[in-house]
C-alpha cells in the first residue's frame, strides 16, 4: 500500500524516519515532554492539548497507521496506552479518559499515536468538535509531564 506523501510507503514497522517528528522525538532529536518509555514506546504530552495532560503514545518504530502495526507490536502498543489512561485520573483527578486513534484522515503527523485525553463530566467536550488549549509556558507542560511521569510509573501493573 502507498498513500502519497504519508511515509505509508515505508515497510511496515520501518525503523525512524528522520523526515518524521515523532520518529524525532523517540530519538530525541526533538524536543517532547515524555511521559513514559519503553523499548517499544514512548508517550508524550501532545502540543496542543484538549485539555492540560493530553498525552501521546506512538510506538519506537516507524509506523503509520493502526493496520500496518505490525501483531508483535500490538501488545506493546495497547499495553502502554492503557497504563497512561489508567495514570491520567490518578495524576489529574480526572473522572476518566477518552482515547482515540486516527489512520491517515485527521492524522496530522503520519506515524501512529493514540491520544489519551483526561476527562471528567461537564468539561465542554461535545462530539467531535474539540477546541484546543495551550500550556501557560515551558514549566507548566514540564509539570504535568513530572506529574503523569510519575504516576506511570507509580502504575506497575495494567490490571491483568
Amino acid at each position: 500500500m502507498s498513500v502519497t506523501g504519508t511515509g505509508a510507503d515505508r515497510p511496515v514497522g520501518a525503523l525512524p524516519d528522520r523526515d518524521c517528528l515523532f520518529c524525532r522525538i523517540v530519538a530525541g532529536a526533538e524536543a517532547a515532554h515524555v511521559v513514559a518509555r519503553t523499548e517499544e514506546t514512548v508517550a508524550f504530552l501532545d502540543i496542543r492539548p484538549l485539555f492540560k495532560g493530553h498525552t501521546l503514545v506512538v510506538p519506537t518504530r516507524h509506523v503509520v497507521t493502526l493496520t500496518n502495526l505490525p501483531t508483535a507490536l500490538a501488545g506493546p502498543f495497547l499495553t502502554a496506552v492503557q497504563r497512561v489512561a489508567a495514570a491520567v485520573p490518578v495524576a489529574l483527578g480526572a473522572q476518566g479518559t477518552f482515547v482515540a486513534v486516527n489512520n491517515v484522515v485527521s492524522q496530522s503527523v503520519p506515524h501512529l499515536h493514540a491520544h489519551v485525553v483526561p476527562r471528567t463530566k461537564g468539561d465542554g467536550l461535545r462530539g467531535f468538535f474539540w477546541p484546543r488549549t495551550t500550556y501557560a509556558d515551558d514549566g507548566e507542560a514540564a509539570a504535568y509531564a513530572r506529574t503523569l511521569r510519575e504516576a506511570v510509573a507509580g502504575s506497575g501493573s495494567t490490571g491483568s
